[in-house]
């Protein structure tokens, strides 16, 4: 468990009225902002200036998905007492625990590649600070907010970074004439327009993230009162079904809400987008210069907060690899931490193309996401890991249907690039 929130008396026994449920808002929203980062900016983006409408659905698909995979882990965190990365290692054999952590960690450098890149993106546009710099930048203040802050604390900033992002989105929905009707279709209809692949791939690779996959086991601890009192146990699942519900759903509305928005303006006009700045600057003629600047603010509340928790789960990640919890005060945590921003930063000096590169993180996440995924599915369907709480047999045939889904998007990806 969080070794920092063991302040609270074991034997505390909450009741579950409404004020209690809103104590269990928070875990949700850190991961719902590691799928409105960046990475999805640049993939929303991308879809709806080239394909207008028509790739929706993906977003539908990708939320419902994640949904289910964040529940699934979420109870992994809650019946154990451990994180994913913390049962790999636990249950698995050291090759394969490791085989499996240090592909995480890989996903979880280019993530942190996304998010500072994007902040740095922000930075440029809203001060002309050339965009290396501007990363540093990024690097240096989410280091700072990281290693000197509580997760109490944090968790306030995402909600309000995550709350402006919203805002912002439906400011800008304001000033365009969407085709609701043709959106309402494509949410729930699906097609794969020519040369859509990589497209659709970066989309699922910037919704379902593996990192937040490690992440969501960690911090959902952050509710527990009294893990042995079965009751509370049952009813602290049902309340993480609320706030991820919730948080997914406030997800999903903000990335349409990208998709929408590209779609009523760039595909509207015929413009492909290939710069997240490009993007804001496009903004300014067509919906006025307030646009692009609520825009670059977005995207740079958007790059920070999910540096924090795409760092907090390289955290988890590495720590776990050492059977341990994440802890910001253990050298293992803040290590797992610097790996991730620094090789990240170290990548951003040698792309060429940021807007493409964004696009390509995302992308990479997509690939090691099925193997993140068959690992949580083996784990929670383990009555050894799990206990009562382990997978039914209905959970392991959706989450196994899910899977599938995932890898077969991505043989389809490979064959497209032969």
């Amino acid at each position: 468990m969080l070794k920092f929130l063991k302040d609270i008396d074991g034997s505390y026994k909450p009741g579950f009225g409404a004020l209690e449920i809103l104590k269990f808002i928070g875990p949700g929203f850190l991961v719902t902002v590691g799928f409105i980062d960046p990475g999805n900016w640049a993939s929303n983006l991308a879809a709806g200036a080239d394909y207008g409408y028509a790739l929706l659905w993906m977003v539908s698909l990708s939320t419902i998905m994640l949904i289910i995979l964040q529940h699934n882990v979420a109870h992994l965190g809650i019946a154990t007492g451990l994180c994913l990365s913390e049962a790999t290692a636990t249950y698995l054999k050291p090759i394969y625990a490791n085989l499996f952590l240090w592909s995480a960690m890989l996903a979880s450098v280019s993530t942190s590649l996304a998010e500072i890149l994007g902040g740095a993106i922000a930075l440029n546009m809203l001060f002309d600070i050339p965009v290396k710099i501007a990363a540093v930048l990024v690097f240096l203040f989410t280091i700072f907010m990281l290693y000197t802050n509580s997760y109490r604390l944090i968790e306030k900033w995402i909600i309000a970074f995550v709350s402006i992002i919203g805002l912002s989105f439906i400011y800008e929905l304001f000033l365009v004439d969407v085709n609701w009707q043709r959106a309402a279709v494509s949410w729930v209809v699906p097609s794969v327009p020519h040369g859509s692949m990589v497209i659709i791939m970066s989309v699922l690779g910037a919704v379902v993230m593996p990192h937040n996959l490690f992440l969501h086991s960690e911090i959902i601890q952050s509710r527990q009162w009294n893990k042995e009192d079965e009751k509370l146990i049952k009813k602290q699942l049902k309340f993480e079904f609320l706030d991820t519900i919730f948080s997914m759903v406030v997800g999903w509305a903000i990335n349409s809400a990208m998709i929408l928005l590209a779609a009523a303006t760039f595909f509207k006009a015929g413009t492909s987008i290939t710069k997240l700045s490009q993007a804001g600057n496009l903004l300014s003629p067509l919906l006025g210069r307030n646009a692009a600047v609520v825009f670059a603010i977005a995207l740079l509340f958007s790059g920070i907060a999910s540096t924090i928790t795409s760092g907090m789960a390289a955290g988890t990640i590495f720590a776990g690899m050492f059977k341990e919890p994440y802890d910001i005060r253990d050298n293992h945590t803040r290590l797992g931490i610097f790996i991730s921003f620094f090789v990240a930063l170290i990548v951003i000096f040698f792309v060429s193309n940021p807007f493409y590169g964004l696009i390509i993180s995302q992308m990479i996440l997509s690939i090691q996401l099925p193997f993140t995924v068959f690992l949580q599915i083996k784990l929670t369907s383990s009555y050894k890991v799990m206990g009562e709480y382990k997978n039914s047999l209905f959970s392991q045939i959706v989450l196994y249907s899910i899977a599938a889904v995932i890898t077969i998007l991505n043989v389809i990806l490979f064959v497209s690039f032969i």
